[in-house]
């Protein structure tokens, strides 16, 4: 029997990369998925792909996101499944932030190997304006809460549901240069844990997945860097996005029905804990 027969999942940012590959994964175990993103296009194109249904909205604006579960709950009634997993990484509308930080990542390992010590910093927290700080926690940790939020209102009537949210090990390690991105990512996992213990008197679970360096459209500008991310990764490659949506349909599982307040990692060795 399929793992997800039956279940109706709400993937965000469904339309492209880790997203699109927790959709197909989904559908592929017997789900109706729900694809939201905030590109018509993509989710459109995922949706038809996987015999679901497309919801274009931006998760970062709360009145979108009411608007979305609203329809969720009239054409279906309920919700089985969320898959917080929209994102975005800062340098879409900015390659130049990329290229810095590819460049200075560069300089620091050749004059690390070379003289022992680093010359060239990044400064990249004192740089950061009040617009790229505010889209990148709006996006992420908002986008995640307002989800949740209106999710819970199907939820919890309910009394059953999984939620995932998708954290990054740049929210568990921490990354040099990308303050906002790092701390929206920390945030998404002490709001999971919380969200555990509220939630478990209403047998809803809730759990995070921390992913690697995956290669996607959302990490393609650092491909002067890859072969340093390689290098740095004990099993010495990037990770599919394929490799993500196996760890989410675990958690979307009956299989994890003893997992909740919990962060998978795929990360290939990258960032090691617990």
């Amino acid at each position: 029997m399929p793992r997800l027969a039956g279940k109706i999942a709400l993937v965000t940012g469904g339309g492209a990369g880790i997203g699109e590959a927790i959709a197909r994964r989904f559908a592929a175990e017997g789900a109706r998925v729900l694809v939201n993103d905030v590109a018509k296009p993509g989710a459109e194109r995922v949706a038809q792909a996987v015999g679901g249904s497309a919801y274009v909205a931006d998760v970062s604006d709360s009145a979108a996101v009411r608007a979305m579960f609203e329809r969720v709950a009239e054409e279906h009634g309920r919700l089985d499944v969320l898959v917080n997993n929209a994102g975005i990484a800062g340098h879409e509308h900015d390659p130049d932030a990329a290229a810095l930080f590819t460049r200075v990542a560069l300089q620091q390992a050749q004059e690390m190997a070379t003289e022992g010590r680093i010359r060239t910093h990044s400064d990249r927290t004192v740089n950061t304006s009040d617009e790229e700080w505010l889209r990148m926690l709006g996006v992420h940790l908002n986008g995640t809460f307002f989800c949740t939020r209106e999710a819970l209102k199907l939820m919890g009537p309910q009394e059953a549901g999984c939620i995932v949210n998708m954290g990054s090990i740049m929210g568990t390690s921490g990354g040099g240069g990308v303050p906002a991105y790092s701390a929206a990512k920390a945030g998404i996992l002490g709001f999971t844990r919380s969200l555990a213990r509220e939630l478990a008197s209403r047998n809803i679970r809730v759990n995070a997945i921390a992913p690697g360096w995956i290669e996607t459209a959302m990490t393609a500008p650092l491909a002067p860097v890859r072969r340093l991310l390689e290098m740095q990764t004990p099993l010495g490659r990037l990770g599919s996005p394929d490799d993500i949506a196996f760890a989410a349909l675990y958690l979307a599982s009956d299989e994890a029905g003893f997992m909740t307040g919990q962060v998978l990692s795929p990360n290939g060795g990258w960032h090691m804990s617990q």
